[in-house]
């Protein structure tokens, strides 16, 4: 970790090392099912906004709705640094991660955080996965010459016969070699899928070598799924959340994100959580 991005991540967490990013980046990647919730860009984000994360994750194209809002007090912005054409039901003949053109001058223009960039693994796709190398290694240079924490996204997928689109496989193995890699082509944060079981989610802490773990959240799953995987994931040692369609798709947006916060900075129980949720807490 340069110490010239200590700046930018000491924004992004709290004094506690703790982190919930809301990704609202999933328009980026050209799939209609991922527009629900987001289909209005400034009212979402105004919405998660007056919820009060710790960060933001959009595109270059819809940062401006964040960043026109007046005020010091407001989350810190992530910058999605590739679009990707692998969320698909089925995968098109030719597959990519395409950075964006000068992605850590627009995060530096854009007064971010952070950039994100995908880590891609996907069965019998080589030529993907080294592309997402390469791109992860020309943003490292880049970031360390700005003082701009990167965060990797290392997201091993299944076959695309066995789940369809957006197919998570969540196997430890293959996630904790990722996962390392991601470190040691010199990531500062490391976003990265549960394992099946979320109990030994630890093993992945451990990988990452002291670079802090945020958590994806996948797929939408029930209101208890999420609260009661969230809470397990942060006893088992990881450093914050970032979730998007659990949080946007949901009918509570706000409230949502007022639960995972109490879970993440607060160490909230599921009841507690499930209760601030249906507005039956404090």
């Amino acid at each position: 970790m340069s110490s010239s991005s200590k700046p930018r991540l000491n924004r992004m967490f709290s004094e506690q090392g703790k982190c919930f990013d809301v990704a609202i980046d999933h328009g980026f990647f050209n799939e209609y099912s991922f527009l629900a919730g987001i289909e209005d860009m400034p009212r979402a984000i105004a919405t998660i906004v007056d919820a009060n994360p710790d960060c933001i994750q959009l595109s270059v194209g819809q940062a401006r709705h964040l960043q026109a809002i007046p005020g010091k007090r407001k989350p810190g912005l992530v910058l999605r640094a590739d679009a990707a054409n692998i969320y698909g039901s089925e995968l098109p003949r030719f597959l990519f991660s395409e950075l964006i053109d000068e992605a850590v001058e627009h995060a530096v223009r854009l007064d971010a955080v952070a950039v994100c960039v995908n880590l891609l693994l996907l069965p019998g796709q080589p030529e993907l996965h080294h592309q997402c190398v390469r791109n992860v290694t020309l943003l490292q240079r880049k970031c360390e010459a700005y003082g701009m924490p990167l965060m990797v996204e290392p997201l091993v997928m299944l076959p695309n016969e066995v789940k369809g689109g957006y197919m998570v496989d969540g196997d430890i193995r293959k996630i904790l070699a990722l996962v390392r890699q991601g470190v040691e082509l010199g990531a500062d944060v490391i976003k990265a899928d549960p394992c099946d079981d979320v109990s030994e989610y630890h093993r992945v802490i451990e990988t990452a070598s002291g670079v802090p773990v945020l958590v994806r959240g996948g797929g939408r799953a029930s209101d208890e799924e999420i609260v009661h995987r969230t809470v397990t994931l942060m006893q088992q040692g990881a450093s914050g959340i970032v979730y998007g369609r659990n949080v946007i798709q949901h009918p509570n947006p706000a409230g949502m994100t007022r639960a995972l916060m109490a879970i993440v900075h607060h160490g909230a129980a599921a009841d507690e959580a499930l209760a601030l949720l249906n507005g039956e807490g404090a």
